[in-house]
């Protein structure tokens, strides 16, 4: 026998559109082994999960709260990826962008409160910017892989908030935890419905739908949509690719540190070690899932926030590791992956013979 992969001239609107569906259903078929390996029943399970996070009106703030950062480490993602810019480097944009916003809380002194906001939010966009940028200079001038770039990245973000909540901007107050000082009041968003919800996830929705009307409604838009399909046509159409790709980086970056904002002013309130469980990441599989698209990525960013929130469910009632939603989000990915392999790729067995 003999495997043949080719790359298929076209497929079907109806295949591209269900497979990102199917991959999900199979990653959940595929996730109920492990759980029954744990000796855990898998309907159970998920009944659980979602009871968890959509069966009270706790569950359901709980989990738009998760959502939150996750749109915007999302959209950003999303952005990238549209002009075919593997931007990895969400997680690290979104502490770069929680520790520039922090650094205005606590040191800048201003007492308006619109103003401390405005500035914090400015800081954290400019920063995760910046921060993204580097790939995207590195990129543009010396075709530097930005994979590589925004994924080392990372770490460097991540350790440079440790040292500053276990050094310099440690709270003497605090118990020895790593953790800054408490944001006064002026460097709080406002709480929604007397939760933990707070007026983040309305500028969430609001960034989406600014960066739908950008992608759909602007030439820049256009301009990104044509070099991420084909950028030897947009160059010949003499599109300035390399101008592209440093501002793409650079917005996607603004967009995740704004994720990074949102968590230290509307949830945490100070910055302190773990600022983000991996929104970065998990905001790939968001993009992914979503088609690149603004208003898929809310949809799936609820569908994860359901999925982290209920999660805890699996450790309640069933005593299992919080590893196990992080499988669920990995075998999401690796399904993804596969169905898109598929999407492009025909694969046929033959009996081989001669070639």
């Amino acid at each position: 026998m003999q495997i043949i992969v080719s790359r298929r001239e076209s497929s079907s609107a109806m295949f591209r559109a269900t497979a990102p569906f199917i991959s999900v259903l199979v990653a959940l078929f595929v996730a109920g082994f492990l759980l029954l390996a744990a000796g855990v029943n898998p309907a159970a399970a998920y009944r659980d999960i979602v009871y968890e996070a959509l069966g009270s009106g706790y569950g359901w703030s709980e989990t738009l709260v998760k959502t939150t950062p996750l749109i915007f480490a999302g959209l950003g993602v999303s952005l990238a990826f549209r002009m075919q810019i593997w931007n990895i480097g969400a997680e690290g944009q979104i502490y770069i962008g929680a520790m520039a916003a922090s650094g205005v809380a606590l040191f800048s002194g201003i007492e308006n409160h619109a103003l401390m906001l405005s500035a914090m939010f400015t800081a954290a966009a400019l920063c995760g910017g910046l921060w993204a940028g580097v790939a995207g200079v590195l990129r543009a001038k010396w075709q530097v892989n930005e994979v590589i770039i925004t994924l080392m990245m990372n770490y460097i973000a991540i350790l440079t908030v440790d040292y500053l909540v276990y050094g310099p901007w440690k709270d003497p107050k605090g118990f020895n935890f790593p953790l800054t000082a408490e944001f006064s009041d002026t460097a709080r968003l406002a709480e929604l419905f007397n939760t933990r919800l707070h007026t983040g996830f309305i500028l969430a929705l609001v960034c989406a739908l600014l960066l739908y009307l950008f992608i759909e409604r602007t030439v820049w838009g256009y301009q990104i949509k044509v070099i991420g399909s084909n950028i030897k046509a947009a160059q010949y159409a003499g599109m300035r690719t390399a101008t592209a790709v440093v501002l793409v980086l650079f917005l996607s970056g603004a967009i995740a540190g704004i994720a990074g904002f949102s968590e230290v002013a509307g949830l945490q309130h100070r910055l302190q070690h773990g600022i983000s469980p991996g929104y970065g990441f998990t905001a790939i599989i968001i993009a992914w899932l979503a088609r690149r698209s603004a208003v898929g990525v809310v949809i799936v960013a609820f569908l994860m926030g359901v999925l982290l929130v209920g999660g805890d469910s699996l450790q309640l009632n069933w005593q299992l590791p919080v590893a196990f939603v992080y499988a669920f989000q990995g075998l999401i990915l690796f399904f993804l992956l596969a169905a898109d392999f598929f999407v492009q790729y025909r694969v046929r067995l033959t009996n081989g013979g001669p070639s």
